[in-house]
């Protein structure tokens, strides 16, 4: 009896040890004492069903433990059980991340959902913007993160302290940052101040900037010497390479091998363009389908095409062509050059229009969405997505009430299917709304209210040129906007899927 007794103990203890985290999920009771006794807390709010909150969960979890010992806290709230601190919070999907430094400091969590991401991002968080650094820290402070950037100053030199200070603030979430004024300690690591110094983990390991003193030229520097020469394009790099402001390179190919031996042949080409074009290999047995994304052929590697992510234009190379240095140094020079044209995938233009909705496809979108004497409210969507389809009733009713107003040929009610047409947007989730205003077509407006015709009303109308409202044929019941699953969308309440438009 003893022994199943102890048998049984054991069993508990394991059980116990089996299910302890370093997660702490909190309750409307407990999270404005827990928040307010830490001075950084990453909080998760999640729903139990959500997949991409399953997705995350381990690495949450492995993110938690390691950051346990630098005494940063990572919290979860169940928001099927705990609504009313999630709508306090201002939750629409799954999972939302926040960053709070007290309950009033609060700011979303801008990093890549991995546990080495997480980890890396709210150490980042938890530095001052700029770290003072000796010699005794040196060496330590540059292990902190794959990339670190260190200033050498001299003390009396407060013009590039402030130059370097204000780089620091804009990129304190990208990369940690310290300074030095000891004149020895620049000496020792070959520089004179001012000077600053990228250490990284790659390449040549440290990149040398002397020039002068600018915020706008350090940052240029910062970025374009922090990025790999060739690196790695997944799901952990993409997000970054697609908000680094340059064209994307893409080296696709099924083996390591061979990613590696292609890699070795075009860097000479990497290094002419650094700063112009970043180049980055992209496995592809596990992402060949993002090749037709760049409209490109999915079964047929190696490959490369180069991407222009400010305007999401795709320039694929030839896939009948070998990939040698000369090929492909003729044809990157040639993108820099803009002699090559941009590949362009479009239904289409329909004959007719046969609904009350405007269909607007690749060939048409300059024609009618960037129109610059109407007000357009297009709707990126996919034929696969739930929501679009549960949007299209409303949608026709909208675009109904605007075709029989006095605004007829003020307003135009348009949709594209993102998935079957190149478009100049970056399109994350769907659906996507946006609003071209006429005489502001650089500067459209995303939708991220609920999804009732009135709302929707109400945005053009505030947001367009011509402050167009009208009225609804009947009253429709009002709706909040619906939570849902999103993989960093803007759009709230975007439906996404693996793979979908340009994500990997």
């Amino acid at each position: 009896m003893q022994k199943v007794h102890r048998i049984a103990l054991g069993l508990l203890a394991a059980a116990a040890i089996a299910t302890a985290s370093d997660v702490v999920q909190l309750k409307k009771d407990t999270f404005d004492d827990f928040v307010k006794a830490n001075d950084l807390v990453l909080a998760e709010f999640f729903a139990p069903w959500c997949g991409h909150c399953k997705a995350l969960a381990p690495e949450y979890e492995e993110a938690a433990t390691t950051l346990k010992e630098k005494n940063i806290k990572l919290a979860k709230i169940d928001c099927t059980e705990e609504t009313e601190l999630c709508q306090q919070h201002g939750v629409e999907g799954y999972p939302t991340l926040k960053v709070f430094r007290g309950l009033d400091n609060v700011g979303p969590y801008k990093g890549q959902r991995k546990a080495g991401a997480i980890t890396s991002y709210m150490i980042k968080q938890s530095l001052p913007a700029v770290s003072d650094v000796t010699k005794d820290t040196l060496e330590e402070f540059k292990k902190a993160d794959k990339v670190v950037i260190v200033a050498y100053v001299d003390a009396a030199d407060k013009a590039s302290s402030e130059a370097f200070s204000a780089v620091a603030e804009k990129l304190r979430d990208d990369y940690p940052f310290g300074v030095s004024t000891d004149a020895a300690l620049a000496e020792a690591e070959g520089v004179k101040a001012p000077a600053v110094v990228v250490y990284k983990d790659f390449d040549e390991g440290k990149s040398v900037f002397t020039e002068k003193f600018e915020a706008e030229a350090i940052q240029k520097f910062a970025k374009t010497a922090a990025t790999p020469l060739i690196g790695e394009i997944g799901p952990e790099t993409y997000s970054d390479y697609m908000s680094a402001g340059l064209p994307l390179a893409y080296i696709f190919a099924e083996t390591a091998e061979e990613r590696k031996e292609i890699s070795e042949k075009l860097k000479p080409i990497a290094e002419a363009q650094r700063g112009v074009v970043n180049f980055g290999t992209i496995d592809a047995k596990a992402y060949g389908a993002h090749a037709g994304n760049l409209n490109l052929k999915t079964d047929k590697f190696p490959a490369f095409a180069i991407q222009e992510t400010a305007k999401n234009q795709k320039f694929p190379f030839d896939q009948e062509k070998e990939i040698t240095l000369e090929a492909i140094k003729t044809f990157v020079d040639d993108f820099v050059a803009g002699k090559v044209e941009p590949s362009i995938k479009s239904e289409p233009i329909p004959e007719k229009q046969e609904g009350p909705v405007t269909v607007v496809v690749a060939k048409s979108y300059n024609d009618i969405v960037l129109d610059d004497t109407k007000d357009v409210l297009i709707e990126f969507y996919a034929p696969w997505c739930g929501h679009c389809k549960s949007l299209a009733p409303k949608y026709d009713e909208l675009a109904s009430l605007y075709a029989k107003s006095e605004f007829k040929d003020k307003v135009v009610i348009a949709k594209v299917d993102a998935t079957a047409n190149d478009v100049p947007d970056e399109i994350q989730g769907f659906p996507t709304i946006k609003l071209y205003p006429a005489g502001a077509k650089n500067e459209p407006v995303t939708y991220s209210g609920s999804r009732t015709i009135d709302d929707l009303i109400k945005f053009v109308a505030e947001n367009g040129k011509y402050k167009a409202s009208v009225s609804e044929e009947a009253e429709e019941p009002s709706a909040a906007p619906a939570a849902s699953e999103e993989t960093g969308s803007a759009e709230p309440a975007a439906e996404t899927k693996e793979a979908d438009h340009d994500e990997l």
